[in-house]
């Protein structure tokens, strides 16, 4: 039977805070980490909006801050995230690790808020090849709706126990779908957060350098247990 590992892809794997405050710099000098306190709140309720492709969320959720701010900003300079995120780094830890979940036999897949044309420009920066792809365009629709969750489980026929979910953001992921789809839960915490509801985890690691070996544990204890 498969085992699966899914991960978010931007925060989990790459490192979105560096390419997106990087890119921000290039057209708002100076404005990037005031831009980016308000973007969680803004990229949020734009993506509640009818669903438009995540070029355009992106896009738009650019716009409306600086608008907000009153921060000059040239057209079509709001597009320079989605312009440049298949440039953004990969996190040092990713690839050793990807490569020995690979190696012990797991299957791995990505469940991302973006694109296609998007993700497959970043997933030149890993050495592997994922098993499974799901984006926001193939299911018309953002996390932390369940959607890409429900998709994976469809295509993927994992069983309960087969399957840990390993990803950055507590809310959008773990909390939204992985708890409540069966899924091991791994929170990838880089920015070390605090939180009074973690006790559905399966681990909370600093960075992914640990997951073959919590990954091994998980499944090792649910086959037979």
């Amino acid at each position: 039977m498969d085992k699966w590992i899914t991960f978010d892809c931007y925060g989990t794997l790459i490192d979105w805070r560096l390419g997106m405050t990087q890119a921000l710099e290039i057209v708002s000098t100076g404005n990037a980490r005031e831009i980016m306190a308000h973007y969680r709140r803004v990229e949020f309720e734009v993506e509640l909006e009818p669903y438009q492709l995540y070029r355009q969320v992106k896009s738009r959720t650019v716009r409306r801050i600086v608008d907000e701010l009153g921060i000059a900003m040239r057209p079509g300079d709001e597009d320079i995230l989605t312009v440049t995120m298949p440039f953004w780094p990969v996190f040092d830890d990713s690839n050793a690790s990807l490569r020995a979940l690979k190696s012990l036999g797991y299957k791995i897949a990505i469940l991302s808020n973006v694109d296609r044309d998007i993700i497959a420009g970043t997933l030149r920066h890993f050495d592997v090849v994922f098993d499974l792809i799901i984006t926001a365009q193939d299911v018309s629709s953002y996390k932390p709706r369940d959607a890409h969750a429900k998709k994976f489980l469809e295509v993927s026929g994992v069983k309960p126990g087969n399957w840990l979910y390993a990803a950055y953001d507590l809310e959008y992921d773990l909390q939204a779908a992985g708890r409540s789809l069966g899924a091991g839960c791994v929170w990838v915490n880089r920015d070390r957060k605090e939180s009074t509801d973690t006790s559905f985890l399966v681990a909370n690691l600093p960075d992914i350098s640990a997951l073959p070996e919590v990954a091994t544990q998980y499944f090792s204890h649910s086959q037979f247990g």
